[in-house]
């Protein structure tokens, strides 16, 4: 009635014309407005006009091309419309293109056609408030005037919610590093019901469950064919066809800048006028030195980089993090040994017990993680890396952002034959050198500030001289391992009163020098596959020390070190491959024994009294687990037929099992009845199982076990074991899980536990012709 009497006063008409555009339209709107001024006039079609059909969404500006994000899109779309998702996270590093992929999402809803009213955009980013998102948003719903700044916090959050309500709203959030509560702003939570959305994107994966995504969707970097495609069309093909060699260089540019959006349109667009050989050539070279000094790395490309570092909780995680950058391009840290230098550097305090040192040093590997700048490995969760260009980033932190250069100096795979020319040796506080031809390591530099010094996988090196080591007392990280040539150390290294890590693995040292056991600060020390040790006699003087790695030592005889090694008060872990009965007596089942080895190996006898191995009688008076450190045991060559003993060791994480001829069944439950662990779960955290040359085994265990963490089963010449204790609720990830085997016919003769079993494992069954790669530390 109301749109009647507009229409009769001749109001409605003169709106409605001077909203239309000249020409034929507004000639055929005028007509319809004649008609309804007629007594009889139909007012069905204005009502039904004025009713919104399209999605009140404002185009956002994109690249006229971008590359890499079809798929992405596709998914993400995809999982957006599933009626299951309300909220939807996209994380990934600073840089790789979450914004674009957020563009993308956001023009995509003009096209939609699912009753969505509209679509806000707002930009978080690190300096969280609540007020400025409630006037991105009011704006969006026209509520934006001297009335609405005028008000009061919790009136907008009512004036909001009152506008959204009835609305079936998306909310596209980009660019928030903390949790945002969408109550606080006066937006109505998303859900199945009402059908809205909410999207937002972040540099921390944490912020994703913060916000209740626990199945966030990770913006990756470009593939390799992707980056270049990339990096051509910003570069040109002008340039490109400019010197015959210049495709070459462009490629190894696009390399470095390892798939990151971020670097390669801004490198690109920089080299875009370079038509010279030389100034690609330049390029190259100073990518691979010092990559801050590339235009448009300072003020482009690292600070961006920088925001998710200035984000970080604390100082220590801060240099927790620097230390990463010690390493080479897409080197594989060992997260264990990762720790242990922190621990030495002062990052995580000593003074907590190993557990919760461990601890710590994981849960900070875990915020760097989920905060993109440190990468995991899909199927190895025991190493991490750094991106190329956030490596860069790092290394341009330690140098005071370029001010001291030789604060940091970081040389590692670089090809050196020799140590660098340092102007200012004092002013050096970490060096790594790792990963490089340097055959001699000499002179007497004044190290007065350095904490670490990297010198491993130097095949070549040869020669250390004492002098080297005279001035270094703050030196508390030593690392010389897989230097293949070297064969002594210098008496000098007494000097190190600071030192508190060494590791020595995998060199060619015949024997320990003296001056070593004058390391009172000494707390980790690794030995493992020095193949041409002969002795660790004064072991015992290293008062302080809490890990011994000792694993592949081949011509080291225990029998006389036993003593030494029980009177290390302190140790925490021990790693060792025993050969003897004695040994296994005096050291392995000790008391210290029990309480420190974290992997043994027992291999090379076939003595009867071996036998002891089957139920030591040590073990008989014990109740509950007591082997709390071993997370790894191989066995070889030995005469047992069982091994209940590792009912002990609820930790273990990897078991190999070679050549037992005279093993039966691994574990009894009769046995495990007897024994009477209480509390424990039988594998319960064993990832790896590889059983070779077993002829008379029959059973791993009687009934299924769960094996909540197993990730691979290798069997290999065990023509009697019939069946595995697999059911069909067993292993957790199933997805993940391999049996590896190496007979079709013994996989085809296996007697599963019925046909769901079967079928579970259909898929994780694998066939290899490889039956050495899991034996090279036996």
């Amino acid at each position: 009635m109301e749109l009647q009497r507009l229409c009769l006063s001749g109001v409605c008409s003169k709106n409605l014309i001077s909203s239309f555009h000249y020409g034929r339209r507004v000639s055929m709107m005028l007509r319809e407005v004649e008609d309804l001024l007629k007594p009889n006039g139909d007012f069905k079609a204005v009502a039904a006009e004025v009713v919104v059909t399209g999605c009140v969404v404002e185009e956002r500006p994109l690249q006229p091309v971008i590359f890499g994000q079809e798929t992405m899109l596709e998914r993400a779309w995809k999982h957006l419309m599933d009626d299951e998702t309300a909220i939807m996270g996209l994380y990934g590093m600073g840089g790789v293109g979450k914004t674009t992929l957020l563009t993308q999402i956001n023009n995509k809803f003009r096209e939609a056609v699912d009753g969505f009213q509209i679509v806000i955009w707002v930009v978080v980013s690190s300096d969280l408030r609540v007020e400025k998102i409630q006037d991105d948003i009011a704006k969006k719903l026209g509520l934006r005037g001297e009335e609405w700044d005028m008000k009061e916090e919790i009136d907008k959050v009512t004036d909001i919610h009152a506008k959204l309500k009835n609305k079936k709203f998306v909310l596209l959030l980009d660019d928030i590093w903390t949790k945002i509560d969408l109550t606080e702003i006066g937006v109505p939570f998303p859900t199945k019901e009402n059908g809205c959305k909410v999207v937002f994107t972040t540099r921390s994966k944490e912020v994703c469950g913060r916000m209740g995504v626990d199945d966030p969707m990770e913006v990756q970097c470009l593939t390799d064919n992707e980056a270049w495609d990339l990096f051509k069309r910003k570069v040109g093909p002008l340039t490109l066809k400019s010197y015959p060699s210049i495709p070459e260089q462009a490629r190894k540019v696009t390399r470095k800048c390892c798939g990151l959006p971020l670097a390669l349109n801004v490198i690109g667009e920089t080299m875009s006028c370079k038509r010279t050989i030389q100034e690609w050539d330049l390029a190259v070279q100073v990518l691979n030195s010092y990559a801050a000094d590339f235009s448009g790395m300072e003020d482009r490309i690292l600070p961006i980089l920088k925001y998710s570092y200035d984000n970080l909780k604390s100082e220590h995680i801060k240099s927790c993090f620097q230390y990463c950058s010690l390493f080479p391009e897409d080197y594989l840290i060992e997260k264990e040994k990762l720790i242990d230098y922190w621990i030495c550097e002062g990052f995580i305090s000593e003074k907590e017990d190993r557990e919760r040192r461990v601890n710590q040093g994981y849960d900070i590997i875990g915020t760097l993680v989920r905060s993109c700048l440190l990468l995991e490995e899909e199927d190895n969760k025991s190493k991490v890396k750094l991106h190329d260009v956030v490596r860069e980033m790092s290394l341009w932190i330690s140098s005071d952002f370029g001010e001291n250069r030789e604060k940091c100096i970081v040389r590692a795979g670089v090809g050196l034959c020799e140590v660098p020319k340092v102007e200012k040796w004092s002013a050096v506080e970490k060096m790594s050198l790792m990963i490089n031809k340097i055959e001699e390591v000499s002179g007497s530099p004044n190290f007065s500030k350095l904490t670490t010094l990297f010198l491993q996988e130097n095949m070549p090196l040869a020669s250390i001289s004492g002098e080297f080591f005279k001035c270094m007392p703050k030196l508390v990280v030593l690392d010389l391992s897989e230097n293949l040539g070297l064969n002594r150390l210098p008496e000098e290294i007494s000097e190190l009163n600071s030192l508190k890590y060494l590791d020595l693995s995998r060199t060619m040292i015949l024997r320990l020098p003296v001056g070593l056991w004058k390391l009172k600060k000494l707390v980790h020390l690794y030995l493992e596959g020095m193949r041409d040790l002969l002795s660790m006699d004064g072991i015992s003087k290293l008062s302080s020390l809490r890990t011994l790695k000792l694993l592949g030592c081949k011509q080291l005889r225990f029998d006389k070190s036993c003593k030494e090694l029980v009177l290390l008060k302190h140790l925490e872990v021990l790693t060792i491959e025993i050969k003897s009965k004695l040994v296994l007596e005096k050291l392995f089942f000790s008391h210290m024994g029990r309480r420190c080895v974290e992997k043994v190996v027992i291999k090379g006898t076939w003595q009867e009294s071996f036998g002891f191995l089957n139920f030591p009688t040590i073990l008989r008076s014990l109740k509950g687990s007591c082997f709390l450190s071993l997370s790894s045991v191989a066995i070889k060559d030995c005469g047992v037929k069982d091994l209940k003993w590792l009912l002990f060791a609820p930790n273990l994480i990897h078991l190999t099992l070679v050549n037992l001829l005279q093993l039966e069944e691994v574990v009894s439950i009769e046995e495990a009845d007897e024994m009477q662990v209480q509390g424990v779960v039988l594998f319960g955290k064993l990832e790896t199982l590889l059983m070779s040359d077993l002829p008379e085994v029959k059973s791993i265990y009687g009934t299924p076990l769960p094996f909540p963490c197993l990730r691979e089963m290798d069997i290999e010449q065990c023509p009697k074991l019939g069946k595995l204790p697999l059911s069909s609720k067993s292993v957790a990830e199933v997805e993940r899980f391999v049996i590896i085997y190496r007979s079709a016919d013994w996989i085809e003769r296996v007697n599963w536990e019925d046909e769901a079993t079967r079928l579970r494992f259909l898929p994780s069954r694998r066939m290899e012709d490889n039956p050495e790669r899991h034996l090279d530390f036996l």
